[in-house]
């Protein structure tokens, strides 16, 4: 017989009560915990006021990229573009309002008479720049899906853009050496040089800007008085950038790409991202090598040697085989198929370094930020945007106080030469007028059946995608909290040099683990910069964490 912890009159009610809420539909639906983690705390702090005021996840998204396009100029953005990811009402939505090639662009702008690579051409001054998006990307997801005043989900940055913000001392200490990077080539230093004295720092001009959106939307910055600021500064600068240009932008509605891993669903990046394929490769790869890992302790040498072998056919495929949707045909379906995937992780060496020839295409600090958000409907944003690299172009807007992408530089500028981020593109990725440039961010939600698991992104040029599959694979399989996946040690390897593994500057590999990787082969060396701004909630049996990078200022929290 079976015996009860509880008296039987108890046991009677509990399941009157699961009977009701069963049949009963006319109870109310049981809010959720709203939360966010978002890279800077001005940001944080609108977001959650927008929360508590009943916004959705986008409306709380729409201030997120406003406030950061002020009080986060290295990356958060008016001159830039990226990627939405949202969960609204049990959909999931992808909008591309990357940037765009301009229409006087072509394949070889930036070599020169000897067909070299100018340097820096593709990363300094108008000319780097691609025609922006985040305006126009912005507006459409709010379009779509805000419940909140467009006008009033701007007040914020507005306020913080006439009234100032605080510069935290990480940001003053790096604009010196952005300055002298820059090499005097562009106006930055004139509008950004004094954050590097701290204190209050007041934007009159992007103030102005922002009151304009506010007020006409996105037919200010493309069509109206902020388009003729840009294009002003196109033709003072000798740049490329026309009316036309601005005016035919439009970001686009596109497919997620969506798979199943474990006992989830994998919502990523489409092309043109080259990072959403690379999370469910990885992902997939991992599972379908168990055996290898079981009984590995996390980025122990062995542990981290065979990522660096899944890693490297990753970057293989991804310069072969990636471009913008619209002008190339990717693979995508056979690239995250279930065989394909199978047969590469099957190639990975447990015992030694994969040459490159044994690393080729199988079917053949970077100025970014990440926020994401949960609602307490249950719906989600995984929203990273970008101006690419050193404050972008470092060009400033003048009269508009905004400063100007240098995405162009994600563009392959010659098949077979690395970027700034060492990686290396093929011709699917080459420049054409109104092309989207390839790029990594990886905005990405887990699901687990109906419900939200993980919602998390991150900055990082060329090991965006690899810190996500980190981030992931510490919640899900490493069994980490949000706090300790988002700070553990990463490390990234993306296939030339191929014995190089990097890893973060102020959360190294332990010292054992780097001592076995040189035995391996491996030279194992700090990366060029710190290792992305992981931003991360993550939601189980009701309940919600978050965390936001330490290697970054960021601020996360849950809303009750």
């Amino acid at each position: 017989m079976l015996k009860l912890n509880a008296p039987l009159v108890d046991v009677a009610r509990v399941f009157v009560l699961a009977l009701c809420l069963s049949a009963c539909t006319s109870l109310p639906e049981a809010k959720r915990d709203a939360a966010f983690a978002l890279p800077d705390k001005y940001a944080a702090k609108a977001v959650e006021q927008v929360l508590r005021d009943g916004g959705n996840a986008v409306d709380a998204a729409v201030v997120a990229a406003f406030v950061l396009a002020v009080t986060f100029p290295e990356a958060g953005n008016i001159g830039g573009g990226g990627f939405m990811l949202a969960h609204i009402d049990g959909e999931n939505h992808f909008l591309d309002y990357r940037e765009k090639a301009p229409l006087a662009a072509h394949r070889d702008m930036y070599l020169d008479a000897n067909g070299k690579v100018i340097p820096k051409a593709s990363l300094v001054g108008i000319r780097a720049a691609g025609v922006p998006g985040t305006v126009n990307g912005i507006w459409k997801a709010h379009k779509k899906f805000g419940t909140k005043d467009w006008a009033k989900l701007l007040a914020p940055a507005i306020r913080y853009a006439e009234q100032g913000f605080v510069v935290h001392e990480k940001k003053a200490e790096a604009i010196p050496g952005i300055i002298e990077w820059h090499e005097g080539r562009v106006n930055f230093a004139d509008h950004f040089g004094a954050m590097a004295e701290g204190g209050l720092f007041k934007q009159p001009e992007l103030a102005k800007v922002l009151r304009r959106i506010a007020k006409h939307g996105p037919s200010d910055f493309y069509t109206g008085e902020t388009a003729a600021l840009i294009v002003a500064q196109s033709k003072r600068d000798d740049g490329l950038i026309s009316a036309e240009d601005l005016e035919q932008y439009d970001s686009v509605w596109r497919d997620p790409l969506v798979a199943d891993w474990r006992d989830y669903q994998v919502v990523t990046a489409p092309p043109p991202s080259s990072g959403g394929f690379a999370v469910i490769q990885l992902l997939k790869m991992k599972q379908f090598l168990d055996k290898e890992f079981d009984g590995l302790a996390p980025n122990s040498s062995q542990y981290i040697h065979l990522i660096a072998e899944m890693e490297k056919r990753v970057f293989a495929d991804r310069a072969e085989y990636f471009g913008d949707p619209d002008f190339v045909s990717v693979p995508i379906e056979e690239l995250i198929s279930e065989a394909y995937i199978r047969g590469r992780a099957a190639e990975v060496k447990s015992d030694s370094i994969s040459e490159l020839k044994e690393a080729q295409p199988g079917l053949d600090s970077p100025s970014t930020t990440h926020f994401s958000i949960i609602d307490k409907w249950g719906n989600a944003v995984s929203n990273t945007y970008t101006i690419n690299w050193g404050y972008g172009s470092g060009v400033v807007v003048e009269g508009a106080g905004f400063i100007l992408n240098n995405e162009m530089d994600d563009f392959s500028t010659k098949p077979g030469v690395a970027n700034i981020y060492g990686v290396v593109g093929g011709t699917a990725n080459e420049i054409q007028p109104a092309k989207r440039m390839l790029s990594s961010m990886s905005p990405t939600i887990l699901l687990e059946g109906d419900d939200i698991r993980m919602v998390l992104g991150t900055p990082g040029g060329s090991t965006i995608f690899t810190s996500v599959f980190q981030g992931i694979v510490n919640v899900i399989d490493n069994g980490m909290t949000a706090a300790d996946a988002v700070g553990a040690s990463r490390f990234h390897h993306q296939l030339i040099p191929a014995d190089l593994i990097t890893t973060s500057i102020s959360i190294p590999l332990d010292t054992e683990a780097i001592k076995e990787l040189n035995e391996k082969g491996y030279r194992v060396e700090p990366h060029a910069w710190e290792f992305g701004d992981l931003q991360l909630i993550e939601s189980e049996y009701g309940e919600t964490n978050t965390a936001s990078d330490p290697r970054g200022i960021g601020v996360s929290g849950v809303v009750r």
